[in-house]
């Protein structure tokens, strides 16, 4: 049975047509729900009592719920149960420019890149739709405010999970839906090329992000698993295309591990790689976690960093920190749950 929470517009006027309604029940619907915040159908006053009776029976309404939240400055934490009892993590970040959340897309992670708590935990399945759009639901209802910012980043690689991620973007930044701007919206991959090729076509003008790390296939190649299926010459070309088509901007994010990127020559290097590009660096101070002998990079180092990619006209920005001290990496919070 299909969750009405993972339901675009589009797929609940094609329900209405089939069961002999008029499409527009579905903005009824969007409105209620997610205008009015109402989860509550039976109380709608401008649909039949038969047609409300007959979605009951046809679609679930069931949530996921908040079981622990972790608070730091400006920041929380939040650990999902879901309906099958596995857990999923978002982040709340409080902004001078809004509230933001970064969502988990899946149960856990294949990519397996060698410093990321998610790709410990492998993965288990893909979060449905409705469990993406129900973290910030959630979310909001526990803090009464609006998210006015999402960010793809969390536990999982939303472009694994393709289909359910975009009609995740689809429902969110719908005007009836929960209408967060598509310029508010990021995805970040750690680079499927093929659903890159997908995404740049879909005419959606989300953000997109590109886990980068390294900028050499050699060093690449140790520390995120998916560079040995698509490598980074195959990467820069397809994201050359993207930005000539789209005319969007490519973030690209590069977490600093002491003494092994964040070396002067790993800079000239990345330099190089991305010259020219209509794209800018968000440098992340790492978030050191007791199962991975990976180091957070001294503030000198990632000074230098950023100083060789400035000098070198790259747009770049060092990520504010937030959660050191609340399990702060992707998956650290589920780990110490019991996830496996």
């Amino acid at each position: 049975m299909k969750n009405i929470f993972g339901c675009t517009k589009e797929y609940l006027e094609g329900y209405f047509l089939d069961i002999g309604e008029k499409k527009y029940k579905a903005k009824q619907i969007f409105d209620h729900l997610y205008k009015k915040k109402n989860c509550d159908i039976t109380n709608i006053s401008n649909i039949k009592k038969d047609t409300i009776e007959k979605m009951n029976n046809d679609f679930s309404f069931d949530f996921i719920k908040i079981c622990e939240i972790k608070k730091g400055k400006d920041v929380k934490k939040y650990l999902f149960k879901l309906n099958d009892n596995d857990y999923i993590e978002a982040v709340l970040m409080f902004h001078d420019y809004g509230n933001s959340l970064c969502i988990s897309t899946q149960v856990g992670c294949n990519m397996g890149c060698a410093f990321c708590e998610s790709g410990r935990l492998k993965k288990r399945r893909n979060l449905d739709t409705y469990e993406m759009v129900e973290q910030i639901l959630l979310v909001e209802k526990c803090e009464n405010i609006r998210i006015s910012h999402v960010v793809l980043m969390g536990i999982g690689e939303p472009f694994d999970n393709y289909d359910n991620v975009i009609n995740f973007i689809k429902i969110i930044n719908d005007d009836l839906g929960l209408a967060i701007g598509a310029r508010h919206i990021t995805v970040s991959t750690c680079g499927i090329i093929p659903k890159i090729e997908e995404f740049t076509k879909i005419g959606i003008q989300v953000n997109l992000a590109i886990s980068l790390h390294a900028p050499t296939n050699e060093l690449r190649d140790k520390l995120m698993p998916i560079n040995k299926i698509y490598n980074l010459n195959d990467l820069m070309i397809v994201l050359k295309k993207y930005s000539k088509i789209t005319n969007r901007r490519i973030t690209f994010e590069y977490i600093l591990l002491k003494d092994i990127n964040d070396t002067k020559e790993c800079a000239i290097k990345l330099c190089a790689l991305i010259k020219g590009m209509n794209a800018y660096v968000n440098l992340i101070p790492y978030n050191e976690t007791e199962n991975f002998i990976f180091k957070r990079s001294n503030t000198s180092n990632i000074n230098a960093f950023y100083d060789i990619l400035k000098k070198n006209g790259i747009n770049v920005t060092i990520r504010r920190e937030f959660g050191g001290l609340i399990d702060a990496a992707c998956g650290q919070l589920r780990a110490n749950k019991g996830g496996k």
